[in-house]
């Protein structure tokens, strides 16, 4: 507990520490959502806290969607509705229930975890460098900590208490807690009607002041390879081995267009799955481009791949399928710059510099932003997601913290002509 005023206020580690030890992992190749039921442990807990905060609309349904209402504070009821999100679940790259330790006052060194000989070192993860002298968490190394979005779910509830027993002034919130966005559904189910916001944040990026209002497009490209199987020591002329055709379509690919050789801007054609037998084989490519033009130079360059193999192997059949995943929510959040411009003024306010960032994969936000809801996303304040390595310095969920009252703030404040006025 600290103290904040006349109030004692939960401090967000104390917060994140309880939820990290939860298991909340999603799992891929499940069409239920949530995909695991263990998703459920924490949004009860959540439903708990919210309503110990004083949000008594609190509730999960079937499907694990955590939400919620800060009404508006009294003469702000017709100021826009912001929403705050974060996901429930933790990446299945990595055991997911931690075990998390505070190192205090972080003296610039090698961090050795106490399980599976696990070393976080400044010479591979430079950004430890920026944070000595704080206190940073880790898992023991048996596990992921789990920050990836526990930290975002953390912030959240401790900037809610913050408001609430500060007085802050604020339109009304809407509070949402997704699962299974690990596994790219967590807006499958998503109540955006009910939901009601203008506009929202997600809490869900990297290190302090990261701001993101752009993303990859993405799509999925399968190809299918059919060939014909016979007896191998009667295939003379008969056989139709379709995994040479496959591995013939892989050496097609661009070298330097590989998610390795790539950075920055930069798009990738990505085979991430090649797999089969002589009478079927089949290659998954994902396609990411930050622009349109980008992604459909991917596609004919696949279409052309396609016509090669199928030019080179004819006894094959060679089918290739192009489906889109997600959008650049840049082209939305430009339409709406005002939503941008409060988190940015946010971070100034808090004291923070910020920093927009491109993200290089996906985000909540994204299908959202396409849905009707301009959703950029906010930073978390974590590094190394997804692993065993993965760490967060308190300080930085501290800032987040400081930013998401802002937002919530500034979110009811006075615009002028579309722009914002921040208090400084």
């Amino acid at each position: 507990m600290w103290y904040r005023g006349n109030h004692m206020t939960e401090h967000v580690l104390e917060r994140f520490k309880r939820y990290v030890r939860i298991d909340t992992q999603s799992k891929e190749d499940v069409e239920a959502v949530p995909s695991t039921e263990r998703q459920f442990d924490l949004a009860r807990l959540l439903v708990d806290e919210l309503r110990a905060i004083g949000l008594a609309d609190a509730h999960v349904d079937e499907h694990c969607y955590v939400y919620a209402t800060l009404p508006a504070t009294r003469g702000l009821g017709k100021a826009p509705t912001v929403g705050l999100i974060a996901h429930l679940d933790t990446s299945p790259e990595a055991p997911g229930a931690a075990n998390p330790m505070v190192w205090k006052a972080y003296d610039g060194g090698d961090i050795h975890l106490p399980k599976g000989e696990v070393e976080i070192s400044p010479g591979e993860n430079p950004e430890l460098k920026r944070y000595v002298g704080h206190d940073i968490v880790t898992s023991d190394g048996s596990s992921l900590l789990g920050a990836d979005d526990k930290a975002g779910v953390a912030e959240i509830m401790a900037a809610l208490q913050r408001i609430v027993e500060d007085d802050v002034p604020h339109g009304r919130v809407r509070i949402a807690f997704t699962p299974d966005e690990e596994v790219a559904k967590g807006t499958s189910f998503f109540d955006l009607k009910g939901f009601g916001a203008d506009f929202a944040y997600t809490i869900d990026g990297g290190e302090v002041g990261q701001i993101e209002a752009e993303n990859f497009n993405a799509a999925a490209a399968i190809f299918t390879i059919k060939g014909y199987n016979v007896h191998p020591g009667y295939a003379k002329d008969k056989m139709v081995n379709s995994m040479r055709a496959l591995a013939y379509l892989v050496t097609l690919l661009p070298e330097d267009m590989a998610p390795e050789t790539t950075e920055d801007r930069e798009g990738y054609l990505h085979p991430h799955h090649v797999g089969g037998s002589v009478d079927e084989s089949v290659a998954k490519v994902l396609i990411r481009d930050f622009t349109e033009e980008g992604m459909e130079a991917k596609r004919r360059l696949l279409r052309s791949v396609r016509e090669q193999v199928a030019a080179r192997y004819s006894k094959c059949d060679v089918r290739l399928e192009i489906k889109d995943s997600y959008r650049n929510m840049k082209v939305v959040l430009d339409a709406h710059p005002r939503v941008l411009e409060i988190a940015l003024a946010a971070c100034r306010n808090a004291g923070v510099e910020p920093t927009p960032h491109i993200i290089r994969g996906g985000t909540d936000g994204a299908r959202l932003c396409y849905d009707g809801l301009p959703t950029p996303n906010v930073f978390a304040g974590g590094v190394n997601f997804h692993g065993v390595k993965e760490f967060i310095p308190v300080s930085s969920m501290e800032r987040a913290v400081d930013v998401i009252v802002e937002i919530v703030r500034l979110s009811a404040g006075p615009t002028h002509e579309g722009r914002l006025t921040a208090s400084r």
